[in-house]
């Protein structure tokens, strides 16, 4: 059976807008065109309202950082063609992609460890390597040594790419990719107490 967007949302309980999201960074299989209207197959709205919160509990620090993108729009930017994320970007572009310049607490984001990148509140990648940071005029910081541990390429299954060597990444994008991670912020980057959170 094949629901319209709307219908998945509200299966969902999520914005139509918050949905859309999903469909255009490509991390859900077996959509039709109906016209202009995009049908989704039932069972993945299935497998998407049963997925799991991330375990925060599970990560050493008491609080971590979460960053909220949309999905992957053209950059006019002279380091990178892309900001946000798509599932079919190759990792070194998703990489230059989400990698930015954010208003936010680098010491706690160091400490954290850890950077879950959530797309519509699900976890589609994760960052590591955030122990040093630069500032910039504007009072924005970067991490220059951040990796891509790991990325989602399908959501309703879900598919991932582990694209870190290090054991460290590994077991943090195996834990967190694909799970639901709920966060609120006036901007990309949000705090989430690891023990309370869920």
């Amino acid at each position: 059976m094949l629901v319209t967007t709307g219908q998945a949302a509200e299966e969902l309980g999520c914005a139509i807008t918050t949905f859309r999201r999903l469909v255009h960074a490509e991390l859900l299989p077996g959509l039709s065109r109906r016209g202009v209207r995009v049908m989704i197959p039932f069972s993945a709205v299935q497998a998407l309202s049963t997925r799991r919160p991330a375990p925060l509990h599970q990560l050493d620090a008491q609080e971590i950082a979460v960053l909220r993108v949309d999905t992957a729009q053209l950059a006019d930017e002279p380091d990178r063609d892309w900001i946000g994320f798509a599932a079919t970007l190759t990792p070194d572009t998703l990489l230059k992609a989400l990698r930015g310049w954010w208003r936010c607490d680098p010491a706690s984001m160091a400490t954290g460890g850890v950077l879950p990148v959530t797309l519509s509140g699900y976890v589609v990648a994760v960052l590591t390597g955030l122990e040093r940071w630069e500032k910039n005029t504007e009072g924005r910081h970067a991490f220059p040594d951040a990796r891509l541990a790991g990325y989602v390429t399908d959501l309703v299954a879900p598919h991932t790419s582990i694209t870190s060597s290090l054991d460290a990444d590994r077991r943090l994008a195996e834990l967190l990719l694909g799970t639901r991670l709920a966060s609120h912020s006036g901007g990309a980057i949000a705090y989430v107490n690891t023990r309370t959170a869920g």
